[in-house]
């Protein structure tokens, strides 16, 4: 599933995770009905050129993120691929956290709850989500759940330093700790977009990165399922199991 061979490294740029009560989350909109998610999905296949969009320079992995989302999410449901820009992505980082790029004090990161309201309510690149859910941190039958169903999870990691030229992510030897512990590196926002039993894949610094489930249950501190407005807007019968019309309900209740 994965094109890419190289170890690659960028920036990377997640604030901590931050909980707020009037989060949706998104085992609630799960009905016991819901047949279990596939064994392995795959939407990595239609996108070819995936671009850095200034997270080999600034810590605009969230924002990236975002945009890498949109663009797969156009290559599988629009009439045609947008395709994202590096200052699109660093716009959506200037407006979120006041970055400027010739002063390194304002490249803080971003809170990936800050980015996903500011997406739903603003607009990140010219594009909207119609809405989202937190998943619960590490779960990997929620992850593939949303990845089933919505094309992409919106994850947060909290990266070692031993990922560190990994061209596969995964817990060391010794376990996590030492270069192996969690946040030693720092913070990391990447959209999932296919998984198999045995892995992950992702999308960050311009390619897709394979991770192995250990490595996502063991440094995932938040991930969200995120519904696309192509999805939303889509003629289509809602996925047996989801409850979707009570999601409508339930986002509208808190944007009122």
């Amino acid at each position: 599933m994965a094109r890419n061979d190289q170890p690659i490294m960028g920036r990377l740029g997640k604030a901590p995770a931050r909980v707020d009560r009037r989060t949706l989350n998104f085992a609630q909109y799960l009905h016991p009905t819901l047949p279990p998610a596939p064994v392995a999905k795959n939407w990595t296949d239609k996108v070819i050129d995936w671009q850095a969009l200034g997270n080999d320079r600034y810590g605009d992995c969230v924002e990236a993120a975002a945009l890498h989302m949109e663009q797969n999410w156009s290559a599988y449901e629009g009439s045609e691929e947008f395709e994202p820009t590096d200052k699109e992505a660093l716009d959506a980082y200037t407006a979120l956290t006041g970055f400027q790029a010739g002063d390194p004090s304002t490249d803080r990161g971003t809170n990936m709850l800050d980015a996903l309201n500011f997406w739903r309510q603003e607009g990140i690149g010219g594009n909207k989500v119609f809405g989202f859910a937190a998943c619960e941190p590490g779960n990997a039958e929620h992850v593939r759940n949303a990845i089933a169903l919505f094309e992409a999870a919106f994850v947060g990691l909290q990266m070692p330093y031993s990922a560190q030229g990994q061209s596969v992510w995964m817990v060391p030897p010794g376990g996590p700790v030492g270069p192996g512990q969690p946040n030693s590196w720092g913070g990391h926002c990447v959209p999932v977009i296919g998984y198999t039993p045995t892995q992950l894949i992702c999308v960050t610094w311009g390619k897709l990165q394979p991770m192995t489930w250990q490595f996502f249950e063991t440094y995932c501190d938040e991930a969200y399922a995120v519904l696309s407005r192509q999805w939303a807007d889509a003629d289509r019968p809602d996925p047996d199991g989801f409850t979707f019309a009570q999601l409508r309900e339930d986002l509208a209740a808190i944007s009122g």
